[in-house]
């Protein structure tokens, strides 16, 4: 079943590259909703810590992961925004 447990996480987590790949391309976050990232994030940080504290190994690799990927997403969203 870990197996299953890595398969999901790498899913998972990879679909977030085609998002920052297309960000970086276009220079614009702006179709980004701020407020779904930073929950999106935190839940994401809940489940490393989870993952961390029962010492399982996929949640703990997929959501690492994940965690710097939307935290990349929420960089880019800072950084392309337009200035009023």
């Amino acid at each position: 079943m870990e197996t299953v447990g890595y398969f999901a996480g790498i899913l998972t987590t990879i679909a977030f590259v085609p998002q920052v790949i297309q960000i970086y391309k276009t220079k614009s976050a702006k179709d980004i909703s701020l407020a779904m990232f930073l929950l999106f994030t935190l839940g994401v940080t809940f489940w490393l810590v989870y993952g961390i504290s029962t010492k399982a190994v996929p949640v703990i690799a997929a959501n690492a992961t994940t965690l710097m990927l939307s935290l990349l997403i929420l960089f880019f969203k800072y950084k392309y925004r337009k200035s009023m």
